[in-house]
């Protein structure tokens, strides 16, 4: 055994010593990251990977969104008095808000392409079982099934798109954001149309979305294995100090003794009030004033692909300015201008109203946006996401409760935009000063 091992280096020195330095130099610094091989996988992997992605984003929604189209519907088949379908319509920040918190610590352990797989497939069997349970309990428990997926993967997608694209990672937002806005419309626009052709049961209008989300579970399949990103492009060198993995952190900061920290938990909790809000009820405002139930859709889907261009424009418009909070109070003032449209003439100027709400939607980007540019190191904005979202998530949960408690013991929508209204001041305010320039890291350890 001994006398092999010496030939086989005498073997490797005398290869080596062939070499001339060029290719001495080329084996030195070829690894199984630079070569030939490696290179078209990842190639692969990133197309995948990207696909992944806009599938992915698609999916965030649709659960939400279809619902609301058809939420009279559903309220009718199962019996939900005004107070359940509120809670309905607070459940997805409460889902949001408990499993999110967990995805982190199985991406650690899964890797984030397995998690997000199970996401979509999570997603998938929620959305295909939960018409047919045949009660609200049962409609319930589904319903958090796929908003359970739909947690872990709104938290790692900006993940995965800082691993994959370290270099794109606006451009690779922009696109994420556009595919989330659009299947957020899509749902709210056709489901309706759908449930008409599949026979005007709303249990097929609702189940049809779990086909979409079944597709987005492929892409993810053959990267299952990828649990530490190896198949990903290989990041420029750097101080390993600079730009630890999120799971490598020793000193976290502490992120509860920073005021803006604060304030951007809560815009981010009142933006997600307003959104959930608008998502659970406007087509039912709508309805209530005699707009046709398609219609209904159409302009909640209206108000949703607002998000697609405004997406990219915010962004880019918010990082070019030392304060964000001027594009805080636009937005602020779109909202309220169309809340106190749809009380004074909620059919007449419909059309008018849901793109204001659209506009004023778009805070959500905006929030995104100011998370990347409150905190300086990347560890820093990994703690004050989950910080922010967190948060934020349990701030939205009772909002959308109250709007269906209000609307029932009321019997009308006075004092529901009343709350909206309200809402939104305090929202514009904490706004404001989460867009001033400064940094976590600074407050944290004064």
């Amino acid at each position: 055994m001994m006398a092999l091992m010496e030939r086989e280096e005498t073997r490797t020195v005398d290869t080596r010593t062939a070499m001339s330095p060029t290719e001495r130099d080329t084996a030195a610094t070829s690894t199984p990251e630079t070569a030939p091989g490696a290179g078209r996988t990842r190639a692969w992997a990133t197309r995948l990977v990207v696909v992944g992605i806009v599938l992915s984003a698609v999916n965030l929604r649709p659960a939400i969104t279809s619902l609301g189209a058809l939420l009279e519907e559903v309220r009718g088949g199962l019996g939900m008095s005004g107070s359940v379908a509120g809670l309905l319509t607070s459940v997805p920040p409460l889902c949001f808000a408990v499993f999110g918190i967990t995805a982190p610590r199985l991406a650690r352990r899964f890797g984030p392409a397995a998690v997000v797989c199970a996401g979509m497939a999570a997603i998938t069997a929620g959305l295909l079982i939960r018409p047919y349970l045949g009660n609200t309990a049962g409609f319930l428990a589904a319903s958090a099934l796929a908003l359970m997926g739909i947690a872990v993967s709104n938290v790692l997608m900006p993940v995965i798109v800082k691993r994959w694209f370290p270099d794109r990672v606006g451009s690779m937002t922009g696109l994420y954001s556009m595919a989330l806005a659009l299947g957020t419309s899509a749902a709210a626009a056709v489901t309706v149309p759908l449930t008409d052709a599949l026979g005007g049961r709303w249990q097929s209008g609702l189940a049809v979305w779990a086909a979409l989300a079944g597709a987005a579970v492929l892409p993810w399949l053959p990267l299952l294995k990828d649990r530490d990103g190896e198949t990903a492009p290989a990041r420029p060198r750097q101080r390993r100090t600079e730009e630890p993995h999120p799971g490598e952190q020793r000193a976290p900061l502490r992120i509860t003794r920073s005021r803006t920290a604060w304030a951007l938990a809560v815009f981010f909790g009142l933006q997600a009030t307003a959104a959930y809000i608008t998502m659970g009820w406007m087509p039912q405002i709508f309805r209530d004033a005699g707009v046709p139930a398609g219609t209904a859709g159409v302009l909640l889907a209206v108000t949703m692909v607002m998000g697609v261009p405004l997406a990219f424009v915010i962004p880019r418009v918010a990082t070019r300015l030392p304060h964000q909070g001027p594009i805080v109070l636009v937005l602020g003032a779109c909202g309220l201008a169309g809340y106190a449209g749809l009380y004074v003439a909620p059919a007449a100027g419909a059309w008018a109203w849901a793109l204001l709400l659209g506009v004023s939607n778009c805070a959500f980007p905006l929030a995104l946006t100011m998370v990347g540019m409150r905190a300086r190191s990347g560890p820093g904005v990994v703690q004050l996401s989950a910080f922010a979202q967190s948060t934020g998530y349990l701030i939205s949960i009772p909002g959308p409760l109250l709007v269906g408690v209000l609307y029932q013991h009321s019997g009308g929508w006075g004092l529901p935009i009343a709350l909206m209204t309200g809402l939104m001041l305090p929202q514009m305010a904490v706004g404001f000063l989460a867009g001033r320039n400064r940094t976590v890291e600074d407050e944290a350890t004064r």
